[in-house]
């Protein structure tokens, strides 16, 4: 794959998680050396920060059990994965992994859908340890969404392994990243979070299909809220905000699966979009700040933030439970439905983006109501899309 950025691929090093880090441990010792300097009344003061510091924390702690800490609804329910097979997207790490550890628990036989093999089976090692059985059905493929040659062979292969597939996890995604182009020419966290999903969906509708009743879910975010598809900048060649970007490709997923819901409407495949909450994982290397600050959002992060077993929690809910078996076109959290604001309501924008994404990846419309069934050519070459640089030859070249 090549990509270009300004500063660090967009799939940068993973972050020191928790804060009993070397940072969090060098940060601590420092103000402690320094009160021996000063007088008694600042002491106290910094004595008083402290207590209130470890309050903090401690109330943090306390409300992250109290909120965090219910039993999932899937300790209730008599759900079942046995005989199913799943991909799951992302799968060696964060929200992937734990998604792939709850639904392998259940019985499923999963496939770990990973940009590096290696670490996938090491992944898969890791997870028969904790699953403690060395029997558990556990495959491990390449996938980097990415690429859309990459994609391609994916399904690819799939369809010719794989004599069924009974639920989609699109799961993976960049958070924020530096301004960088895909091989393909997109901006990432769209090409990556939106397209790379869409065309990996298409691709295997029909197995998904063969395999009714299937399920696809998406793996979105409430930053949705944020975003706003402008069909005139998808690429952000004008200007670029990692934030901005990364709404905009958090509400493109909520669209595409409500979208898909509308076409696939009794073709017993069914599609659900969900926000996992906010939850500890490398998905945010990518947010600066200052050094000083990064040990007080790790220790924060850990009392408040949830865990990758309990940001798992819906997608898996929307993967295995009975109790949405007949449920598409809907947004969970929590394992709730939850009503979407208007700006991702507009059936319009979304039956756009679905036309749009289709010519972008190089997919042609088949099949009852449009559903896009294969590439136009096997294995040909979506439309060219000039990169940033020069519009006439396509170089790329990074964001300002």
């Amino acid at each position: 794959m090549v990509m270009t950025t300004k500063n660090e691929s967009a799939y940068g090093p993973k972050p020191a998680w928790p804060p009993g880090d070397a940072h969090a441990q060098t940060a601590d010792a420092g103000p402690v050396e320094l009160t021996r300097d000063m007088g008694p009344g600042i002491q106290a003061l910094a004595g008083t920060a402290g207590c209130g510091l470890l309050l903090l924390v401690v109330l943090l702690a306390a409300a992250r059990r109290r909120l965090h800490g219910r039993p999932s609804p899937l300790a209730l329910a008599a759900c079942s994965m046995r005989g199913k097979t799943v991909v799951v997207t992302g799968a060696n790490c964060g929200l992937g992994r734990a998604t792939t550890l709850a639904l392998a628990r259940l019985g499923a036989r999963v496939i770990l859908a990973v940009r590096d093999s290696a670490r996938g089976e090491e992944a898969a090692v890791e997870l028969r340890r904790e699953l403690g059985s060395e029997e558990a059905e556990l495959v491990v493929r390449e996938l980097d969404l990415a690429s859309l040659a990459s994609v391609r062979r994916f399904c690819a292969r799939l369809e010719r392994e794989e004599e069924r597939l009974d639920v989609l996890v699109n799961n993976a995604g960049v958070f924020r990243c530096p301004y960088a182009l895909t091989e393909d020419g997109f901006e990432t966290q769209f090409g990556v979070n939106h397209l790379g999903h869409f065309l990996l969906t298409a691709l295997l509708l029909p197995l998904l299909g063969r395999s009714a009743p299937s399920r696809v879910v998406v793996v979105s975010s409430a930053l949705y809220k944020q975003g706003r598809i402008n069909f005139d900048d998808l690429a952000s060649e004008r200007s670029y905000d990692p934030a901005a970007a990364y709404g905009r490709s958090k509400l493109a997923n909520v669209m595409f699966a409500r979208e898909l819901a509308r076409r696939l409407r009794g073709q017993g495949v069914t599609a659900n979009a969900l926000h996992p909450g906010v939850v500890r994982t490398n998905l945010g290397r990518h947010v600066s700040m200052p050094a000083l600050a990064r040990p007080l959002f790790n220790l924060l992060a850990w009392a408040a933030f949830r865990t990758p077993e309990q940001g798992a929690r819906t997608a898996v809910f929307l993967a295995a439970s009975p109790d949405v078996a007949d449920v598409s076109g809907a947004y969970f959290g929590d394992c709730r439905q939850e009503e979407l604001l208007p700006v991702a309501t507009d059936d319009a924008v979304a039956a756009k983006l679905w036309e749009v994404s289709e010519r972008l990846v190089g997919l042609r419309s088949g099949g009852p109501d449009g559903i896009p069934l294969a590439p136009s050519v096997p294995d040909s070459e979506p439309e060219e899309r000039p990169h940033r640089g020069d519009p006439q030859r396509g170089d790329a070249k990074t964001a300002p």
